[in-house]
């Protein structure tokens, strides 16, 4: 079989949103997965990665590293150890694959298949392109294509999917959940414009609590305070223990553990969005129009997709909301998402299939 190296050097959920393809590819061999170390978890949880290799991209992420030579050098070196018969670069549209397909060359990687909008010279021997509009089609489906164009067999039906067992939830959690059914809430992400501000999503747990569900807050260690704010304002409108707060307290694969236990994931378009589809669990996605709903919306699961898409920051990739009170998101009630939530725990909806039909 062939020796593949699969790149994607973003995030969680960008890493996430490549796993159909990782798992197209290695039905025709064995595949490598190289990710920055903000993606490096998500890697891990991936079916059909045999080896994950991590390197911080100075052309890639919310904050790029400075060029390190020594690092870079480092990396070819490390590429060209175990033969790879072909590299598949997986890059969003706006991104380029060229920085790492010359040091996949360097490397000695004879074939290399990637998308770009720019002149490769002879640095891709499959070069992509996306449909229009610029960047068309979704996330997952774009990775496909390059998987197919690499020689894989298209999936009939691509899921996004982890590798199981996933770990026991959490004993705190567990015991402090007594068996109620929950709610996850994730009221942050990586990129600020994207996530809640703390009032408005303790407005949205009260709201939960209200029509009778118990919500449990979900946040990375960068986040607590954020999560905090929001467990603190929802408390003194809830009774005790309805909320739950348990920011910083998983690592990737418990946070996944916490999502597949959930009837419902509230999240705005971040990682946990797409690792809750990963698991099974239907979203209600509070998505910030700043990237556009149907590249990035959770895939593969029943999703209400909430929010202004039409507001003044569409399309404009802005990382910080670039209107006061950031009225794309702010302007969605608690009630808003509690209909949405009934809706998702009572439907009967199928699985997407490719191109977003039912």
């Amino acid at each position: 079989m062939r020796r593949i190296l699969a790149v994607r050097l973003d995030s969680d959920g960008d890493v996430l949103l490549t796993g159909p393809a990782i798992q197209a590819l290695a039905r025709i061999g064995t595949v490598d997965l190289l990710a920055s170390p903000s993606g490096a978890a998500a890697a891990r949880l991936l079916p059909g990665v045999e080896t994950v290799l991590e390197f911080s991209a100075p052309w890639s992420g919310f904050r790029p590293p400075p060029v390190d030579v020594a690092a870079t050098n480092r990396l070819v070196e490390r590429l060209r150890e175990p033969g790879y018969d072909q590299a598949v670069i997986f890059t969003s549209f706006h991104q380029s694959p060229l920085p790492i397909a010359l040091l996949a060359r360097m490397a000695g990687i004879e074939h290399i298949v990637g998308t770009s909008t720019d002149y490769p010279g002879s640095l891709l021997d499959v070069r992509l392109k996306r449909p229009d509009p610029p960047g068309g089609g979704h996330e997952v489906e774009a990775a496909l294509e390059a998987a197919v164009a690499a020689g894989a067999p298209r999936p009939a039906h691509p899921r996004l999917q982890v590798r199981r067992p996933l770990p026991e939830m959490p004993e705190h959690l567990r015991e402090a959940l007594d068996g109620r059914r929950y709610v996850v809430l994730h009221p942050g992400a990586s990129v600020p414009a994207r996530g809640l501000l703390p009032d408005h999503a303790a407005t949205i747990a009260a709201a939960l609590v209200d029509a009778g569900h118990t919500v449990v807050v979900t946040g990375g260690p960068a986040e607590k305070d954020l999560v905090a704010a929001t467990v603190e304002g929802a408390r003194q409108q809830c009774p005790e223990g309805a909320v739950l707060d348990l920011a910083g307290r998983t690592d990737l694969p418990g946070l996944a553990a916490v999502l597949d236990g959930a009837d419902c994931t509230v999240v705005g378009n971040t990682g946990p969005a797409h690792l809750s589809a990963a698991v099974g669990t239907p979203v209600v996605s509070l998505f910030s129009p700043v990237v556009p709903a149907d590249r990035w919306q959770p895939y593969g699961v029943p999703v209400r997709l909430l929010g202004d898409q039409h507001a003044a920051c569409r399309d404009s990739r802005a990382r910080d909301c670039p209107i006061s009170g950031h009225p794309c998101l702010s302007s969605i009630s608690g009630a808003e998402v509690v209909a949405a939530v009934a809706e998702l725990r009572t439907s009967t909806e199928p699985p997407l299939t490719p191109g977003g039909d039912r």
